[in-house]
């Protein structure tokens, strides 16, 4: 049976590269999405990847979303994407408590959430990869940005912890942390300020989906069975 992998956050973006990437390689995946229900349908028609609709910072919704997963893959999952995360950009002395706890809680705690219920499976069958999305964010800081570098320079720490715990059981725990990457999102920049950004960029210009997805599919593999506890930055060379 192909290996079962779930991507949240997996019909958009950089999720929906890692998704298809997943696909072409063999792997039997599904993809979660939490609003945009046209969106998600579109990518399942097009693409024959099952979606699934649940708040990833919601644990009971987590616990019921895996279940239909396994129920419909039939089987386990055996690749864990913590992929899906949201922004809301503004500085601290304006940000109000409620934004900060949605970004903490979707980019953040949804690994908690996903983690702590597809762990102990992947230990009874001592094998296992959890993939998670940070951001060169997480690593340096942005201005604007505090509750989302706060919350993907968590995930680099929550990445390393759990890495420790579960290495002698056959799992490998890394993250993978993009830079600016050519999405819908960082289309929609203005562009005096792309511009600037890419001038901050040794390579000159902004990643590719493809490329953040190419670095998951390595990180999945036996050929990296050693790797684990690392964070695997795709950012054309931005300083940290």
């Amino acid at each position: 049976m192909d290996k079962i992998a779930l991507v949240t956050g997996g019909t958009r973006g950089i999720g929906a590269g890692i998704s298809r990437a997943l696909k072409r390689s063999g792997y039997a995946v599904a993809a979660s999405y939490n609003n945009d229900t046209a969106a998600a349908e579109s990518f399942r028609e097009v693409t024959g990847i099952p979606v699934f609709s649940w708040n990833v910072a919601d644990f009971d919704a987590c616990e019921a979303g895996v279940r239909s997963v396994c129920a419909a893959m039939e089987g386990d999952i055996d690749i864990l994407v913590n992929n899906a995360g949201v922004t809301k950009d503004v500085m601290l002395h304006k940000m109000d408590p409620a934004n900060w706890r949605w970004v903490l809680e979707t980019n953040l705690t949804s690994l908690f959430n996903m983690c702590r219920i597809v762990v102990p499976k992947m230990r009874e069958k001592r094998y296992g990869r959890i993939i998670n999305i940070s951001s060169v964010n997480g690593i340096k800081g942005q201005v604007g940005q505090t509750n989302y570098a706060a919350a993907k320079a968590g995930v680099l720490g929550f990445t390393k912890a759990l890495a420790l715990e579960s290495a002698a059981k056959g799992i490998t725990v890394n993250a993978v942390a993009p830079g600016y990457i050519s999405t819908d999102m960082t289309r929609a920049i203005k562009n005096d300020i792309m511009e600037q950004i890419i001038g901050d960029i040794p390579v000159g210009r902004f990643g590719r989906v493809d490329e953040v997805a190419e670095a998951v599919l390595f990180l999945v593999t036996d050929a990296a069975a050693f790797i684990t506890g690392t964070v695997l930055s795709v950012n054309g060379g931005q300083h940290m």
